[in-house]
């Protein structure tokens, strides 16, 4: 299930949360741009124990979009075979979709910040979304957020 939130102060923010534990989600916040060909967010990663968050994702528009991979997992809601994965061009997220039975996709979130850097870390959580109606709600909130149109 996905959330388009306005938080304090009107900072728009996507909540992705599984619809199996709801205490497990992503969530996309604190978006701002310096110019026209990158936009900056944090992504904060949930689940029983652990808190994750990255400050500073980068999404280029020549990159390959985050948005155009969630609108295909969307448009095959009838399924697909194997693993299908998307990542920042900076490796420091990744998202890995997997088909399950039932019509129901499992999204895997990973941060990697800084992998070549010394103390490097990772964190990961998975979400669990009906493979039609729920992943072209969490495209479009994305696409949203990412264009800046939830404020």
């Amino acid at each position: 299930m996905t959330t388009p939130d306005v938080g304090t102060g009107d900072e728009a923010s996507v909540t992705i949360r599984c619809q199996d534990n709801a205490s497990v989600g992503v969530t996309f916040c604190d978006r701002f741009s310096f110019d026209a060909d990158s936009v900056h967010y944090a992504v904060e990663l949930r689940a029983p124990g652990l808190t994750a968050r990255v400050n500073e994702v980068v999404a280029w528009i020549w990159d390959s979009d985050l948005t155009a991979f969630l609108e295909e997992l969307a448009a095959d809601y009838r399924g697909w075979d194997g693993e299908r994965s998307w990542q920042t061009n900076d490796h420091d997220l990744t998202v890995s979709a997997v088909f399950r039975s039932g019509g129901h996709v499992s999204l895997t979130w990973a941060l990697r910040p800084w992998p070549q850097a010394a103390g490097d870390w990772g964190a990961s959580v998975t979400t669990w979304l009906e493979a039609g109606e729920q992943m072209t709600s969490l495209a479009a909130d994305v696409r949203a957020f990412l264009a800046g149109e939830h404020q």
